[in-house]
């Protein structure tokens, strides 16, 4: 698989440097991870810690710092929609830096939760703009060879991302509560998130533009001379990939202007409908799965499995930095495996994971039993093996490709901001669920993710990949993917 994957030097770098705004949108949303193991945060702030009277308060707060940053990522997701087409790809991103930028410094400099609040909701706005736009853009800058691998760099940033919010929470715990510096411990992993933004932001002049965007606005020969740019090889000195490419790009683009766009297009045709319908169960079903729990909350949950002082911090970098080792190996091979196969074992692998979690929490939470809070700590671990690998960077290929040029920037925003929305359900929820129900919160996760994989796998193929309403994507051109999803049938022909 590895010799099929051969990219311009210069199509690398350009997704590789767009994605770093992935690490700024992965940091922000994972540093709140690391934030609450910090003891100075909760003296900051007067918040009582797990075990005091009114500990009740504390999950609220802490629900409501993950809720109010969801909620600005579903208004980032929705207002992209529009910017991505109407200012460009690469203006969206822009606008998403700067708003980054700004909700972080809130966030590091903050000095009542009001003001903690506001900055992570202006923080998550920023988050989920660039989460929706740079994947968009990796695509429509990417060969059809090259396309999975390409999208899947946005998995690794995230995997980088996290990893880097992880090992900064645990670095930072071990600063004196005594010293008059120890808001240091929570304001500088804070403060840090505003480097991502700013670094692209100040390279984003040498990027191109999306050559399909500028088709759009009729820059052709612009628009030829980037493609001929990110595609030329040295077996291919006439261009001729980059023409025939090329010419599907034009003619896509006469077809998307050849229709009339009105409002709620994405609605109105089964084809659009069913590609709607997919990006929303999936989105929703892969929130459902827990992963934003687990890397949310790790530090809690680790906390309540027994777990004391820095372990459960140095726990959760692990977890987290575990995820670049799975998401690279997805780059590598998703092409070869496919993207309807990744998602079933990965969700079926999440699913059986929390399992055996919620039934060995319900066992030992609350004994001295180390090897069954061991056992329980082993499976939040095998957890991410399945999420890593399968899940974590095939979704953003998934949701990228099954969409038209003309409705990718809608479709990506409708399966982010489902994904986001439904994490007010699971973040929200879940520390003071934890805090009052226990190993029980995980059924609101178990429960819905079985109904999901039966749904998913109700309509198989006779090879067994997943067919129901996902069709499979790798291998070919954003045009031709168009062609694919008009097909007026349950279950599409399998490409790979």
């Amino acid at each position: 698989m590895l010799h099929k994957i051969v990219v311009n030097a210069y199509n690398f770098w350009v997704v590789t440097f767009v994605a770093i705004g992935t690490i700024a949108s992965a940091y922000g949303l994972a540093i709140i991870g690391s934030t609450v193991g910090q003891p100075n945060f909760y003296t900051y702030f007067n918040l009582p810690t797990q075990g005091e009277p009114g500990y009740t308060h504390t999950t609220n707060i802490i629900g409501a710092l993950n809720g109010i940053n969801s909620a600005g990522a579903i208004l980032g997701c929705l207002g992209q929609a529009w910017t991505a087409d109407f200012f460009g790809r690469k203006r969206t991103m822009q606008f998403g830096c700067v708003i980054l930028i700004i909700g972080g410094a809130l966030c590091a400099g903050a000095v009542n939760m009001g003001m903690f609040l506001a900055g992570r909701f202006i923080a998550g706005m920023g988050a989920a703009v660039l989460a929706c736009i740079i994947p968009i853009y990796q695509a429509e800058v990417s060969t059809a060879e090259t396309r999975g691998a390409m999208v899947c760099v946005t998995g690794i940033m995230y995997a980088v991302g996290y990893s880097l919010a992880g090992w900064f929470g645990f670095a930072c715990y071990y600063m004196k509560a005594t010293s008059p510096y120890a808001a240091f411990a929570w304001r500088f992993p804070l403060a840090f998130q505003v480097t991502f933004p700013l670094a692209v932001l100040a390279g984003s002049s040498f990027i191109p533009f999306s050559p399909r965007w500028l088709l759009q606005q009729g820059r052709r020969n612009e628009a030829f001379e980037i493609v001929q740019r990110l595609h030329k090889a040295p077996d291919d000195p006439n261009d001729v990939r980059a023409k025939q490419e090329f010419l599907l790009m034009e003619k896509q683009c006469e077809h998307d202007q050849s229709i009339v766009i009105r409002r709620f297009e994405i609605f109105r045709t089964p084809a659009n409908r069913r590609r709607a319908l997919t990006a929303f169960l999936l989105m929703a079903g892969d929130q459902f799965l827990g992963i934003y729990v687990i890397a949310n909350y790790g530090v809690i949950i680790y906390g309540y499995l027994g777990l004391t002082g820095g372990i459960p911090l140095l726990l959760n970098a692990c977890w987290t930095t575990f995820t670049l080792i799975g998401n690279t190996w997805t780059a590598f091979y998703l092409d070869r495996v496919g993207r309807r196969t990744c998602l079933l074992l990965g969700s079926i692998g999440c699913t059986v994971s929390a399992i055996f979690l919620c039934a060995l929490s319900a066992e030992y939470l609350g004994t001295s039993v180390k090897q069954g809070l061991q056992a329980a700590v082993f499976f939040a671990f095998f957890y991410i093996f399945w999420w890593c690998f399968f899940m974590d960077a095939t979704q953003y290929v998934y949701v990228t490709e099954i969409f038209p040029n003309h409705l990718r920037s809608q479709g990506v925003a409708i399966g982010l901001s489902t994904f986001y929305l439904t994490s007010e359900v699971t973040l929200v929820a879940a520390p003071v669920a934890l805090n009052t129900i226990g190993w029980k919160f995980y059924l609101v996760l178990i429960i819905p993710s079985v109904f999901y994989i039966a749904a998913t796998a109700l309509f198989c193929c006779m090879d067994g990949t997943v067919a129901f309403l996902c069709s499979e994507t790798g291998l070919e051109c954003d045009e031709l993917l168009d062609q694919l999803w008009r097909v007026p049938r349950l279950i599409p022909p399998v490409l790979i």
